[in-house]
């Protein structure tokens, strides 16, 4: 049966989930919160958005390829500042120490790399999220085939 209201509502909240998300990713440098919080936040709105709707129209939203692409290009933006902070002769992750300009505090770009390693950190929480969901449901699905 269609819920219409759900769908709704769903339809709704997104965007501004979505946004509240990115916006706990950027500013985890200045306020509570960073790349696994804001990552979890946006995870759990396409996890709405597939409840909602169905999975079929989830995975066309984000495909399970594009979830994996997702994850290792998070990965890959974490490791790839802690490469280039070794390659300018610092520590992994370095930041200040590297070169990188800090900016004023307080600002929204104040933190140097990190708000960079933290979106990272938020893009791989996110796609991790909804690939297990994916797939717990595919398997819950299997499972109650073998039993019916």
């Amino acid at each position: 049966m269609e819920d219409v209201i759900v769908r709704y509502i769903s339809r709704m909240l997104l965007p501004f989930v979505q946004l509240y998300g990115l916006y706990v990713i950027l500013n985890g440098h200045l306020s509570p919160g960073g790349g696994f919080s804001g990552g979890a936040i946006i995870g759990a709105s396409m996890i709405l958005y597939a409840l909602s709707f169905n999975l079929e129209e989830g995975t066309k939203k984000l495909s399970h390829k594009t979830s994996t692409i997702l994850e290792s290009s998070g990965v890959l933006l974490y490791a790839g500042m802690g490469l280039l902070s070794i390659l300018l002769g610092t520590n992994f992750l370095g930041n200040k120490v590297a070169g990188i300009p800090i900016g004023t505090p307080g600002n929204l770009f104040s933190s140097g790399a990190i708000m960079i390693i933290t979106f990272g950190v938020g893009i791989k929480v996110a796609s991790t999220m909804i690939t297990l969901f994916y797939s717990l449901i595919e398997g819950e699905e299997g499972h109650e085939d073998v039993h019916h």
